[in-house]
């Protein structure tokens, strides 16, 4: 299998795990009174299943956007700073009178 297939596949899977661990977390903590709503109702399993899905999704999605921006090599080149820079030498600067345009 190739290497970025594996990568895939990888990142994939930790971003369910961690979208298991956050639909528990909201039927835990009873969230929105959650796990009222699916232990009552006849369709809260597959209530459930949607909402680990769909959060399976998203989360996979961006665990992998996150570990493709973490593939990025640094650069060698070092940043600016934000400090404000000082002219040692004034340079005169020629402006004309707007009143001479006219």
């Amino acid at each position: 299998m190739p290497q970025l297939v594996r990568f895939y596949i990888r990142h994939t899977l930790i971003g369910f795990a961690i979208a298991a661990a956050f639909v528990a977390g909201l039927l835990w903590f009873n969230v929105a009174n959650l796990w009222h709503l699916v232990s009552h109702s006849d369709v809260g399993v597959l209530a459930v299943f949607l909402l680990f899905m769909f959060h399976g999704i998203v989360f996979s999605g961006v665990q992998f956007g996150i570990s493709i921006m973490r593939l990025a090599e640094k650069d060698d080149r070092s940043g600016g700073t934000r400090a404000p820079q000082h002219a040692d030498v004034l340079v005169p600067v020629r402006t004309e009178d707007p009143r001479q345009r006219r």
